[in-house]
């Protein structure tokens, strides 16, 4: 089994709303066991809210109960992993330290996102992280 990865919402939403792409082929391998994602209690809250959005219900070539079904199978494959220590890395986007903070509770290798710039740049650097995009993370980069 890979490393774990923490999987951004960004991530989640594009495979959700795309019929094709890098986003959903990360989902894919991550339901085949092929990558091995982190959750949170705020990751988990963060893709209920996004995901029930209207705007990206309707954008969703899924129904609403297949949307429920698919992040219900995505669920039972992550890792719950509490986070007992608040890094506080300070990136640009105040409200995705979170992810950096999950990813160091349970000693990810990536956080994979379509919105690098806003989890790069931090005061605090964590060189054995990697922060990627979908495309990245295929090519094993």
């Amino acid at each position: 089994m890979e490393k774990p990865i923490v999987v951004d919402t960004s991530v989640l939403i594009s495979a959700l709303i795309g019929s094709m792409g890098p986003s959903r082929e990360v989902m894919r391998r991550c339901l085949r066991g092929v990558y091995s994602p982190l959750i949170s209690n705020a990751l988990l809250l963060e893709y209920e809210d996004v995901s029930g959005r209207k705007d990206i219900v309707d954008k969703c070539p899924l129904s609403s109960s297949e949307i429920r079904e698919l992040l219900n199978a995505y669920y039972s494959v992550c890792h719950w992993t509490p986070i007992y220590y608040l890094w506080r890395p300070n990136i640009p986007d105040e409200g995705d330290n979170f992810l950096i903070e999950l990813a160091l509770a349970g000693n990810a290798s990536h956080i994979v996102t379509n919105n690098i710039s806003d989890l790069k740049n931090g005061e605090l650097i964590f060189p054995e992280l990697k922060i990627v995009s979908p495309e990245h993370m295929l090519r094993g980069i």
